[in-house]
């Protein structure tokens, strides 16, 4: 019998999306084997490093350690090892960084109380990572040399600092002589996607040397006097090589393999690595245009795609000779880890899942399709996912119900890839549209740019746009269409529902309501984020203003559910609950959750049960439908 869209039954419950699939930070060959972190959610979020042993995962970290790195506040390379066994990780609640000795239990610190560390990397046994201290009225940042017998753990004085700075930096290199580092630095006011800078110091001095570039990311040294890196002078991310001699770069730089692609994108965390310059000269590289695209570059530039079950998310986590570790995911395959040997190029190339990565279920979870409306500021990219479930069907002439997703950012990007959330509402009859909207990465700088100076604007009017396309084409119920996002995407949700029109509901995860209060209560990385994409304060105040949600929120007349971590510094409760008392008070029907112990996005089981339930029960009560959970 047929059953209305949005009452399937499905096999997904709300407990698969915290406990299914794994949630990954890094990974690294240690002695040729993978090693990696990994998010535990039935203990309270705790990342763990983990490998193999007689084929079943065992933590290298135990519990009730936990790696995470809160450097620019979203982290990201939080732990490392040595050939030895030897563990470098930082420990979550207090930011130190620790050297768990191979059979030890006991980590023993290495640096002292009250700064930030992320961005751990050991080069030719050296022990480096980005500090961050928000001590002093200045926040000072800098890559940090830390010795590894524990004789900075009471005295900062035996730290070894390369560069410290009011700026930021990341991607620290250190030259195969280890005289010299490279790095990626941008000043406060910019964004690195907007301008960084490539640039080299001799260890032990202060001068430093700013090669030419526009948007520098991930140095790797292919000899003592030759860098490669990424930039995009072009409006792509390419690869470039540059002659280095000292600390001053030779000439301009070279473009390597040019592609209508980008081998690079937003630089939110630490950890991220779009490409690995193998050891006999040929180079690894992602290349995103929608979707992402492993490609093997040879020595004479010619390059050749790589057939990998992922094409979404993808970093280019270690390499060991001719093999890679790539975490990532696809339109087929669940999130994971992968070891890819790209052999000698004849044909002897293997590929292997070491951990995740299990191929999905077509019939339940199909890929998805890309799809492309006209919007008012240009073509507005989409990816759709239909309802699936090979048990039910829908009655005739019923339309399905959607939910379009907004990512968050806005610098951000999605592919179309296999997510456990969204197969938990189409396997229910709720078909999902993903946008990247004006201002996502992923298609080039122009379509990024789209976005300056109009955020509140261009992106709404895409997500309106697309939202569009779906009931002009019959692929949705007009009437029954819902926008979800968080972070930025939370903005973009309300902002489309103060317009209006389009959507019936909103689902506002720990959403920007209010500009001008982002902007006071953020935290340094994105203090001045929005001077590009809205204005400088206080001379854009009222801009600021007319965009925000918050002041217009008495035109929504739609259902809301919001959602909110406790503790979020990015995006703090204040914004949600404003939002929540301005439809408190003209009666508009909404719910909002608070969930202790989370910050920006969610880590606890509970909370990704709880949540998505809420969800499902919301969108049901909305759309009139009686949901299975």
């Amino acid at each position: 019998m047929p059953s209305p869209y949005g009452s399937w039954p499905s096999p997904l419950s709300a407990a698969d999306l915290a406990t299914s699939g794994v949630r990954l930070d890094g990974a690294r060959f240690v002695a040729g084997e993978p090693w990696w972190g990994e998010t535990v959610p039935a203990e309270r979020g705790r990342m763990s490093v983990r490998r193999w042993a007689d084929g079943i995962a065992v933590d290298v970290l135990p519990v009730p350690w936990s790696a995470r790195s809160r450097v620019h506040e979203y982290g990201g390379g939080s732990w490392t090892a040595a050939d030895d066994g030897t563990l470098f990780f930082v420990q979550d609640d207090d930011q130190r960084v620790y050297r768990l000795d191979p059979g030890s239990a006991d980590p023993v610190p290495l640096t002292t109380r009250g700064a930030n560390h992320g961005g751990l990397t050991l080069q030719q046994g050296r022990l480096f990572a980005v500090q961050e201290d928000l001590g002093l009225p200045l926040h000072l940042r800098g890559i940090v040399e830390i010795p590894q017998d524990g004789s900075a753990a009471d005295d900062d004085t035996a730290l070894r600092f390369v560069v410290r700075g009011p700026g930021f930096c990341a991607h620290p290199a250190l030259s195969p002589d280890g005289t010299r580092m490279a790095f990626v630095s941008w000043n406060l006011r910019r964004m690195p996607w907007e301008q960084a800078h490539l640039a080299l110091v001799t260890i032990g001095e202060d001068d430093i040397e700013w090669a030419p570039a526009r948007a520098a990311l991930q140095p790797q040294w292919l000899s003592d006097h030759e860098l490669l890196y990424a930039d995009d002078p072009t409006g792509r991310w390419n690869l470039r090589r540059i002659r280095v001699d000292g600390v001053d770069a030779v000439g301009g730089s070279e473009p390597v393999a040019p592609a209508d692609a980008d081998t690079g994108g937003g630089l939110w965390v630490l950890g991220q690595r779009w490409f690995r310059a193998l050891d006999d000269g040929r180079i690894v590289a992602i290349r995103t245009n929608g979707s992402d695209e492993l490609v093997l570059i040879d020595k004479d530039g010619s390059a050749a795609a790589l057939p990998v079950p992922m094409d979404a998310e993808l970093s280019i986590v270690d390499q060991d000779g001719t093999r890679v570790l790539i975490t990532g995911q696809g339109g087929g395959v669940t999130p994971g880890l992968w070891l890819v040997d790209v052999g000698s190029g004849a044909g002897d190339r293997t590929v292997r899942a070491v951990r995740g990565g299990e191929p999905a279920d077509p019939d339940w979870m199909p890929p998805a399709q890309s799809i492309t409306v006209d919007g008012p500021h240009g073509p507005v990219h989409s990816f759709l996912h239909p309802p699936a479930n090979p048990h039910e069907t829908a009655p005739d002439g019923e339309l399905p119900p959607y939910v379009v997703s907004v990512h968050g950012g806005p610098t951000g990007h999605v592919s179309g890839s296999v997510a456990l959330w969204i197969g938990y509402f189409t396997s229910r009859g709720i078909g999902v549209l993903e946008v990247n909207y004006g201002g996502s990465s992923g298609y080039g700088r122009a379509y990024r740019e789209r976005l300056d100076g109009q955020w509140g604007v261009v992106d709404v009017d895409d997500v309106l746009a697309a939202a569009q396309g779906l009931a002009d084409a019959g692929i949705a119920d007009a009437r029954r269409i819902a926008v979800r996002g968080g972070s930025a995407g939370g903005w973009t949700v309300l902002g489309a529902l103060v317009r209006g029109g389009a959507f019936s509901a909103g689902i506002d995860r720990y959403g920007v309501a209010d500009a001008r209060m982002l902007a006071t209560d953020t935290h340094d990385f994105e203090r001045h984020y929005l001077d590009g994409l809205i204005g400088p304060l206080p001379e854009a105040e009222q801009v600021y203003l007319d965009r925000s949600p918050l002041t217009h929120a008495d035109r929504i007349d739609v259902p809301v559910l919001i959602l909110q971590g406790a503790d979020d510094k990015v995006v703090p409760p204040s914004q949600s609950e404003a939002i929540r008392d301005a439809l408190a008070a003209r009666s508009v029907p909404h719910e909002y959750v608070l969930y202790p112990g989370e910050g920006h996005g969610f880590r606890l089981t509970e909370t990704i049960v709880h949540s998505a339930e809420a969800e499902l029960r919301f969108l049901g009560e909305v759309f009139g439908f009686e949901p299975r959970l």
